[in-house]
């Protein structure tokens, strides 16, 4: 039941209306793979960071479960930076520093021992990356979930068009599906991009919840209201990695088994914007996770009877 996670190992510094940070641990790889961590122990991660990131960072990922052989550590080499400054509605943001460092010339290694892996989750990235991931596992898997960004849909479309064909789930936010096809109904948009390889796709709409669409099935789950979100940052990841998790662990790629996921990847990611950064994410008991998932539960189940 192994799972292969692909993306940014980073450092990130963010301001928001509640608050702000110094340089902290960040990256898609590294939200995915805690979150997902939660669900299985059997997680194999490959990205790049440089001779500046903590070993303490590396060892608490082993300790979760997540194997770091596939971490490239180039000695000469500073890890990707991201600086970003969030608005009093939390859904917008401004970049304020990039620094790809490291990542100006990642080529992804996939260690022999990891090419067998039976769920492939592809972190935002250069969609010519993850397409070499791909392209070096031998035996196609179970699933293969991609996320991306509007970023590679207005510099690298061609490029994103042959990655989004080769997966089975992506994984967008509803102002990149529009993005993606020129349709503002999300419904439409979803018709066009399943058209384009993906059996699955996901919309999320942050605050607002998120959409998985099939050919003609659609499932909604709403998002939780939560009492305090401190950082949006890393939210889509985390979802992502609940998601992906909870896929791994139940072995079950069927419609309604990712209708479940939506709710766990929902779960985790709200865990995850009540404090900065991963740090929400280190230490939740099993209880808290199972709690949180109860009140998605709670939130949308109720009786009803139709009257004529």
């Amino acid at each position: 039941m192994s799972l292969l996670v692909i993306g940014t190992v980073a450092f990130d510094a963010i301001e928001t209306p509640f608050g702000k940070t110094d340089k902290i641990i960040g990256g898609a790889a590294t939200y995915i793979g805690l979150s997902a961590s939660y669900y299985t122990k059997n997680i194999n991660l490959v990205s790049v960071v440089g001779a500046d990131f903590p070993l303490s960072a590396i060892e608490m990922m082993n300790k979760k479960g997540i194997n770091t052989q596939g971490l490239e550590i180039k000695p000469d080499g500073k890890t990707f930076f991201w600086s970003g400054k969030y608005h009093i509605d939390m859904n917008t943001r401004d970049t304020l520093d990039t620094q790809l460092n490291v990542l100006m010339d990642f080529d992804p290694v996939v260690p022999e021992s990891q090419k067998n892996c039976e769920f492939l989750m592809l972190g935002n990235l250069m969609p010519t990356i993850q397409r070499k991931v791909i392209e070096q596992i031998p035996v196609r898997p179970k699933l293969i979930v991609m996320d991306t960004m509007n970023f590679w849909m207005e510099s690298m479309m061609d490029e994103l068009l042959k990655t989004i064909a080769m997966v089975d789930v992506l994984t967008i936010n509803d102002e990149e599906a529009r993005l993606l096809t020129g349709e503002y109904s999300l419904v439409k948009a979803a018709q066009k991009i399943l058209t384009m390889g993906p059996k699955y796709l996901i919309i999320k709409k942050g605050e607002h919840g998120a959409l998985l669409f099939n050919n003609k099935q659609v499932f909604f789950a709403p998002a939780l209201p939560l009492e305090d979100v401190f950082d949006p940052t890393g939210a889509g990841d985390t979802f992502a990695g609940g998601f992906i998790g909870y896929i791994v662990k139940s072995r079950d790629v069927s419609f309604d088994n990712m209708k479940r996921a939506i709710i766990y990847g929902s779960a985790m990611a709200s865990f995850c914007v009540e404090k900065f950064g991963i740090e929400n994410l280190l230490d939740l008991s099993d209880e808290q996770v199972e709690n949180r998932v109860q009140d998605f539960i709670d939130l949308v189940q109720f009786d009803i009877a139709l009257v004529n």
